[in-house]
């Protein structure tokens, strides 16, 4: 097998590593090391996601450029994979040079191909900037529920995606001058093309099952066009387009071939060994990002005929103190200022990341349960038996003892090897870490039953003969836990004189070795429940900062009576001209009509809601959508982006009170 390549699912450069972040990178790094342990040749590339409206926003907030951001970020995240031993061959970024230039041969690859078209649509234009402003730079009423919202999504209603354009009565978000809608031509990848490639490829990818199952039910599904360019400066120049961008979604997996081509430069292989041979290829990614990487970017790698990936493993979400992760509620745990600046051991975290749950799982970071399992499994499983056979052969032999390794070890040590190393290449990485912790506790159970603190006052051949196959299960152990520990485990290796270049899997079958010890130290020491408490206690004043805002968030009882909501019968329906999504009702709410401009014409046929009994909203302030006065909400549940109308389960008289 020649060079095979794993990726990790780039970071955003636009704010500080958490803990949500590590979910992909720590087991990667595992899978990573594994391999390298069996022989294969392994790329292990990564980097920072540098481009998009947010980074372009916050660095005007903080009185930045774009660039000086990125790189603030770019910098941090190095530093922590670093401190944490998530050890890439190369961390790039996608503001490189070669970035930039691998992704417009890519694009004008898909345009000769056929698969990008430009079409004209209507975009919001600020006559005061004189420019086309991007989705974040846009605010005004959401077409579907009438609230307010910015230009990508109806943040204070119905939380619905909007697709650039979508906007009623659009405001500059930079000075709140009236934008207006002219037209711009924009191109977009032929998406929809791909489906029957799309369904034949995911029946062979490989990688874990959320990831497969999820994407065969998107491609069933309609697969829509994307358009992929954008009216942004920070960015990769759409070819041709000196004032247009490629969307992020575009650059930023093509920072995978861009990684590989500059690492390949400083190691002497050629990138297209990997990215045009059709070598295996694996991403490790978060559910969250499951569509682009197995729908959006195998697709645009078709198109332009690169090699496909082979494998992608999405890990679950991530919860903190059982509550759903959440940066502005507080409940997220800083990699840096929550747990290296506080002394925490990256190992402890490496581990319970590793062993918490199965990977496809959701994840609960709590300090109380992370104190306990560091404490009562890797410390008093493992970190205990390593220390008492290091300490006793220090103590009482001062060396390696001679001799041979009883048969029934080296084959115990041999299943486990097996059993991890299958489950590995599962993605089964906490069924495998569990496999190797039992060893650990099979050696506790042969230490403590042949109590050689005993043995070796009446028999010091025999006593030797103890340690010797205890010190090889020490050696399986550093070996087999060096993935997942690895800078503890490289101290037991160097103490029992294993250099870094023999931690592989084939000298788990060779015995080992003698030669003079030094005084061992603990290569796993307990977290004291004072620290854990104070990290606790920082995270629940973190909380209850973030829960004051959230407080006023809140309505009570009598507010909720405040809002008028009545069952209304539909009289009329009919669509409103020039609109695609907009339908003027008139509702019978109990002896009032009242005219109302619903988002359901995408859904629905004006005639078939005439009649239908629905709940409304009517003391809102009323809205004018394209011209027509609406006084009042339907009510409806958003499922996949459309609209689904809620309706009393029996017939009520009109004018019913909802409460």
């Amino acid at each position: 097998m020649g060079k095979e390549l794993v990726t990790c699912g780039l970071p955003y450069a636009n704010g500080p590593c958490h803990i949500g972040h590590l979910r992909t990178y720590v087991p990667a790094d595992v899978y990573v090391r594994f391999l390298r342990m069996m022989g294969r040749d392994v790329v292990f590339v990564c980097g920072s996601d540098t481009h998009g409206t947010p980074i372009v926003i916050n660095a005007e907030e903080r009185g930045l450029s774009p660039e000086e951001l990125v790189d603030i970020y770019h910098r941090h995240f190095q530093d922590v994979f670093r401190k944490l031993r998530i050890d890439f061959d190369y961390y790039g970024s996608t503001d490189s040079e070669t970035n930039h230039r691998r992704t417009r041969e890519i694009v004008k690859e898909l345009i000769k191909n056929g698969y990008v078209y430009s079409k004209k649509i209507k975009l919001a234009y600020c006559p005061k900037c004189e420019r086309f402003l991007p989705d974040r730079y846009v605010e005004g009423v959401c077409p579907y529920c009438g609230m307010e919202a910015r230009g990508d999504e109806c943040d204070q209603g119905c939380g619905r995606h909007l697709e650039p354009g979508e906007i009623l009565e659009p405001r500059c978000k930079i000075d709140g001058s009236k934008a207006e809608y002219r037209e711009q031509e924009h191109y977009f990848f032929r998406l929809s093309a791909f489906k029957d490639f799309l369904m034949d490829f995911l029946e062979h990818l490989e990688g874990t099952e959320n990831a497969i199952n999820y994407s065969k039910e998107w491609v069933r599904k309609e697969l829509k066009d994307w358009c992929i360019s954008r009216n942004l400066e920070w960015g990769v120049k759409f070819p041709g387009k000196d004032d247009m961008v490629v969307y992020v979604w575009v650059d930023a997996p093509i920072g995978y071939i861009s990684f590989t081509e500059e690492y390949g430069k400083i190691a002497g292989f050629d990138w297209k060994e990997i990215w045009k041979d059709n070598a295996r290829i694996t991403h490790f990614i978060g559910l969250d990002i499951v569509y682009h990487h197995c729908i959006f970017w195998p697709a645009m790698l078709k198109g332009a005929g690169y090699s496909l990936p082979s494998a992608v493993v999405a890990s679950g979400m991530v919860k903190i103190q059982d509550k759903t992760f959440s940066k502005s509620r507080g409940y997220v745990v800083w990699v840096e200022d929550d747990y290296l600046e506080e002394g925490f051991h990256p190992d402890h975290l490496r581990y319970y990341l590793i062993n918490y749950t199965s990977h496809q799982k959701d994840l609960n970071f709590s300090w109380k349960v992370f104190g306990e399992r560091i404490n009562r499994e890797l410390v008093n499983t493992l970190g205990n038996f390593l220390y008492r056979v290091m300490h006793f052969t220090w103590k009482n032999f001062g060396e390696i003892p001679e001799g041979r390794v009883s048969p029934e070890i080296m084959e115990k040590v041999e299943r486990v090897r097996k059993k991890a190393v299958d489950l590995i290449m599962d993605y089964e990485f906490k069924e495998a870490c569990d496999t190797i912790m039992d060893l650990a506790s099979f050696g506790n159970t042969y230490f403590q039953s042949k109590k050689p603190w005993e043995l070796i006052k009446r028999d010091r051949n025999s006593c030797a003969k103890v340690i010797k196959n205890c010190l090889q299960i020490v050696k399986a152990l550093a070996i087999l836990m060096y993935p997942v520990l690895p800078s503890s485990m490289e101290k037991v290796a160097e103490w029992i004189g294993l250099s870094p270049e023999r931690i592989n899997l084939d000298e788990l079958s060779v015995e080992v070795e003698g030669g003079v010890v030094e005084r061992p130290t603990l290569p796993l020491e307990k977290i004291d429940d004072e620290r854990i408490e104070m990290a606790e206690k920082r995270l629940l004043r973190r909380i209850e900062s973030m829960s004051v805002e959230e407080e006023s968030r809140l309505i009570s009882p009598e507010d909720f009576g405040k809002l008028e909501i009545k069952i209304g019968r539909i009289v009329t329906a009919e669509r409103i001209k020039g609109s695609n999504k907009l339908l003027r009702l008139e509702i019978d709410v109990g002896g009032e009509k009242r005219q109302i401009v619903a988002g359901f014409a995408g859904k629905y046929r004006p005639e078939s809601l005439v009649g239908k009994q629905v709940p409304v909203l009517l003391n809102i302030k009323p809205a004018k959508l394209m011209g027509v006065e609406s006084r009042g909400m339907v009510l409806a549940v958003d499922v996949d982006g459309k609209p689904i109308i809620l309706s009393p389960e029996e017939e009520v008289p009109e004018g019913s009170i909802v409460r």
